[in-house]
């Protein structure tokens, strides 16, 4: 006998509506539980029905297809809370805390290393699996642990230390295994006045927002940098600033974003990001790897 389908799922969710690029097609399965007790009985069900099961934060780095998804996918956007222990410099988060907000609490209780962290359009679980980063900091550099189930056995939340995490750049162990960010321990250096780490919170995402396309859909940065050069300098060196299949298009502002300029769709978005790796590798013989994560055939 099937274990009963909890109340919170939905059937055929338009996933566009839960990624910031805006495109998407249907979840089969759709719910966005509320608590790690939730998630894990909803990832039990699918279990269960014989399903397959992904879970996605904030939406950001995703290309989901056109076509949608079958199985079960979950939003973890409703799992947030965090504890701040401003004499220590010790926060847990849960994994859908936005991070962004999760910068600003740590700046006002005068803890330094998450200021980079402002601008960043996703929340902690995925923040931890990409190791993501900005002006100069990453998430590797302040993360202590996360908790982890793996979708088969959901039941029995496990430990990982930064070491075991290897860290590497906009990557982690967690991209390769199928396991589950329940929360993450960061440690962050204490003592510091509150109103000097806010003024470097704030700096960094008005460096951010006035130089990047911060107004249109978008995944954020599309490609990662082939160090030691930019993947944007690349782009726009090949003037492909404003290029566009459909309704995707090179941002003006920023070569290394691909922007929804209106109705675009997954299979646009992918079609472009194959043609600027082309134009790439054809004048420097550099293959541009990207930061996206896709779900499904585009």
């Amino acid at each position: 006998m099937s274990v009963p389908a909890p109340a919170a799922l939905r059937r055929s969710v338009a996933l566009a509506d839960y990624t910031t690029w805006r495109v998407g097609g249907p979840a089969q399965w759709f719910a966005e539980p509320e608590s790690s007790a939730e998630l894990q009985a909803l990832l039990q069900w699918a279990r269960a029905e014989g399903l397959a099961a992904r879970v996605i934060g904030a939406g950001s780095n995703l290309l989901v297809s056109d076509a949608g998804l079958e199985g079960l996918t979950l939003c973890n956007r409703r799992l947030q809370g965090s504890r701040i222990e401003a004499s220590s410099g010790l926060i847990e988060a849960e994994a859908g805390e936005p991070i962004p907000s999760l910068a600003r609490r740590a700046a006002r209780a005068g803890l330094s290393g998450l200021e980079w962290a402002v601008g960043i359009p996703g929340t902690v679980g995925g923040a931890a699996v990409m190791n993501a980063g900005a002006q100069g900091g990453c998430t590797a550099e302040v993360l202590e642990s996360v908790t982890v189930i793996e979708p088969g056995r959901p039941e029995q939340p496990f430990t990982l230390s930064n070491s075991e995490l290897a860290f590497a750049y906009r990557h982690s162990r967690l991209q390769q295994e199928e396991l589950v960010v329940l929360s993450a321990r960061f440690r962050l250096q204490a003592g510091h006045d509150p109103a000097e780490v806010s003024g470097r919170t704030s700096a960094n995402l008005h460096s951010r927002t006035s130089s990047q396309p911060y107004q249109q859909p978008s995944c954020g940065s599309v490609f990662r940098n082939p160090e030691p050069h930019k993947a944007g300098q690349l782009i726009e060196g090949l003037g492909l600033k404003g290029l566009s299949i459909g309704g995707a298009q090179v941002s003006p502002i920023h070569a290394n974003f691909i922007v929804n300029s209106g109705g675009a769709t997954a299979s646009e978005i992918d079609q472009l990001i194959a043609l600027v790796q082309q134009r790439v590798q054809a004048a420097h013989g550099i293959r541009l790897h990207t930061e996206v994560k896709r779900l499904g055939t585009t």
